[in-house]
C-alpha cells in the first residue's frame, strides 16, 4: 500500500528526532513521490550521513536527496594538511586496513581516498577511519577491489547469507552473478534493507562489484 507523501514526511520527521547524534531542529524534510529531500546544516560529516541513514530507516522511503549543508565552527575547522595528516595517521593505525595501500588526499575539507584492497570490508574501514575526523565535510572513496581469492560460487554463497539474516526476505531478491560482479534484483521494503543486501552482498569473497538494482516498494 502506498503511503501519502504527508505521511511519510511526519515519520521521516519523527525518525530524525529520535535518533540522538542528530540535531532534527536544523533539518528541513520534504517528500514527493516517496523521494525525501533533507535541506538545511548539520555541525559535522557523521551527523550528516547519521541523517541520512536514519532517514533510510523509514518504511516508504524511495529515495534520498541529501542537501544538508556542513557548518564548522571553531576548533572543528582545520586545514587540509592537518586532516590529511590525522587521515594518514589513522589509517596507519586501523589494523583493517593493509598498510600504505591507500593514498589520501585533502582538498578544502573533502578527503579522497585512493588504492587497491582485496576486500570491501577494508575499503568501509578505510572510509569509517577518516569519517569521524574533524574538519571533514566529505569523503569520494576511490578504492577498487582486486581480491586474490577465486569468485567462484559467489551466486550460491549470496543467498545463503540472505537466508541466514532475519532482517531479510530473501525470497524477494534475486542475485545474478558473472564472474566476480554481482547484480541485486527485485524487492525490498525499505532502503535501509536493499542497502543491506548490498553489504551481504559485498561480503561475499572474491565479488568486484555490485549492481544493486533492487527497488524499494511502501
Amino acid at each position: 500500500m502506498k503511503i501519502e507523501d504527508s505521511v511519510l514526511r511526519r515519520k521521516v520527521i519523527e525518525e530524525l528526532e529520535w535518533e540522538p547524534s542528530v540535531d532534527a531542529s536544523q533539518i528541513g524534510v520534504a517528500v514527493k513521490d516517496g523521494i525525501v529531500t533533507l535541506t538545511g546544516t548539520v555541525l559535522s560529516y557523521p551527523e550528516k550521513t547519521n541523517a541520512e541513514r536514519a532517514m533510510r530507516r523509514v518504511a516508504g522511503v524511495k529515495g534520498v536527496a541529501d542537501e544538508l549543508k556542513i557548518k564548522l565552527f571553531g576548533s572543528d575547522v582545520r586545514s587540509d594538511f592537518d586532516i590529511a595528516q590525522a587521515a594518514v595517521n589513522g589509517l596507519v593505525f586501523n589494523a583493517s586496513v593493509p598498510k600504505d595501500r591507500v593514498k589520501v588526499l585533502v582538498e578544502d575539507g573533502w578527503v579522497s581516498l585512493d588504492g587497491e584492497l582485496e576486500w570491501q570490508y577494508q575499503r568501509t574501514a578505510a572510509e569509517n577511519t577518516v569519517k569521524h575526523l574533524r574538519g571533514v565535510v566529505g569523503i569520494t572513496n576511490r578504492i577498487s577491489i582486486k581480491p586474490r581469492l577465486d569468485a567462484t560460487n559467489v551466486k550460491s554463497k549470496i543467498e545463503s547469507a540472505f537466508a541466514r539474516q532475519a532482517h531479510l526476505d530473501a525470497n524477494k531478491i534475486q542475485v545474478e552473478a558473472l564472474n566476480s560482479e554481482v547484480t541485486l534484483k527485485g524487492r525490498a521494503r525499505s532502503i535501509d534493507e536493499k542497502l543491506a543486501a548490498e553489504i551481504a552482498a559485498w561480503s561475499a569473497p572474491g565479488v568486484t562489484k555490485v549492481r544493486n538494482e533492487v527497488i524499494v516498494t511502501a
